[in-house]
């Protein structure tokens, strides 16, 4: 994943130092003049020529182990959606690559991770991981990369190293392949994600044109077909947002029901309000945390990197749906994660955390994520975070006391319904 990395900051023109990122951005400003005036101006593209492998060696790198080890011996999964990140915006520069220039004038940044769902909840700290994914549908300045994790079924270790050497086609697209043997050398699938990708200029602040996609057989037909109707069910969950519509009639009931189950006989007031056997108030279900952005989290445009920001997210609400479950809860799926706005280098980064929904042993945990300015005391959302997790048991109801409390609950289900098959 360094390679991944450095190959990102090629690609862009980045510096490694932050000394010189006011240079470098005033040098890629001048690239303006590369981009496309429209979409017709730009090749057509196959999803094969985005087409990325990169294989994560845990089982030959014991000091590249010890940065994704947990302390129970598994991965930290923080580190899988740091990587997943870097892999979706090169695959999106893969896309758009044009042997002409030097320099790609694109500022290519994640705008949603659609979901990503878990095909095996033990990820193996001494096995191989190999990533692959590629272009599944474009927009007009937006991209689609659909991406697969897996690993060697059985933590074995390797018995012998025969090639570790990079294999570069072009200057996007290319393969870094570790090629082991193993006794058992099976790769089994662990997850699936999909991320949306937004293209825009040098300086980042309007959108820029992407080349077209053209698919190859069926198979691809149905993976854009599949990236269309992903954009369609976009649309209908804003348009129906709790945000700007009022809940359903079934929505309401569930609301008036819990509000009824939660009223004193003895006092018959809308006001007293007493906890039902093994729940929990959401307000008493909640974790925070504070991040300082130093110049060492950010990414190849020298904002805040993406994945770090996925990373501490993750944790946060992992470690509030342990502590609500009263044991370590695996990963079900992550589900709709909105980046809103870049946090810069310097801010005070506030993350909230709430479990929203339960339901038998599932904890649907919602984390809100905001810029706090001290000179002038604003917030300002920069990210929602949805994340499904599992207990090894049954968990408490929780219980909302507001109304707001109520639609975080409805927004919960929401996404547990859209996650959870019934």
């Amino acid at each position: 994943m360094a390679e991944v990395r450095n190959r990102l900051r090629e690609i862009v023109g980045a510096s490694t130092n932050w000394s010189d990122h006011q240079q470098a951005l005033e040098e890629r400003v001048s690239l303006s003049s590369m981009l496309a005036q429209s979409q017709s101006e730009l090749p057509t593209k196959r999803m094969k020529d985005s087409f990325l492998e990169v294989h994560l060696p845990l089982g030959s790198e014991p000091e590249l182990r010890e940065k994704y080890l947990t302390y129970h011996n598994t991965v930290r999964f923080g580190r899988i959606l740091e990587d997943l990140d870097s892999l979706a915006v090169l695959i999106s520069y893969s896309h758009t690559y044009n042997p002409d220039l030097k320099r790609s004038p694109l500022s290519i940044v994640t705008a949603l991770v659609d979901k990503i769902d878990m095909r095996q909840h033990v990820i193996y700290p001494d096995c191989d991981i190999k990533f692959t994914g590629h272009v599944t549908w474009v927009g007009r300045s937006s991209i689609e990369a659909k991406m697969h994790m897996s690993q060697v079924n059985t933590p074995t270790a390797p018995v012998k190293l025969i090639s570790n050497q990079r294999k570069s086609v072009t200057l996007y697209n290319f393969r870094l392949c570790l090629l082991l043997q193993y006794r058992d050398g099976a790769y089994a699938p662990v997850l699936d994600a999909t991320f949306v990708m937004v293209a825009r200029d040098p300086a980042n602040k309007r959108a820029a044109f992407v080349n077209p996609l053209k698919p190859e057989g069926p198979e691809e037909e149905k993976l854009l077909q599949e990236g269309e109707a992903n954009k369609a069910r976009r649309v209908e969950l804003s348009t129906a947002s709790l945000l700007k519509v009022a809940p359903t009639d079934q929505e309401r009931k569930i609301v008036h029901d819990l509000f009824l189950n939660t009223l004193d006989t003895n006092t018959v007031s809308f006001r007293s309000r007493v906890l039902p056997h093994r729940s929990v108030w959401m307000e008493d279900a909640k974790l925070k945390g504070l991040e300082i952005c130093h110049p060492q989290q950010r990414n190849i445009f020298n904002r805040i990197f993406g994945g770090f920001l996925m990373r501490k997210a993750y944790e946060l609400g992992w470690a509030n749906a342990c502590s609500f479950g009263g044991c370590r809860p695996s990963l079900v799926a992550v589900d709709d994660i909105l980046f809103q706005k870049p946090v810069e280098i310097g801010s005070l980064l506030m993350l909230s955390s709430q479990v929203c929904y339960t339901q038998g042993n599932y904890i649907q945990v919602r984390v809100h994520s905001e810029v706090f300015e001290p000179l002038t005391q604003q917030h300002n959302t920069t990210n929602i975070f949805h994340y499904t997790f599992a207990s090894d048991r049954d968990v408490p109801s929780i219980v909302p006391k507001s109304y707001g409390e109520s639609m975080l609950y409805l927004d919960g289900r929401r996404h547990f319904n859209q996650t959870v098959e019934p």
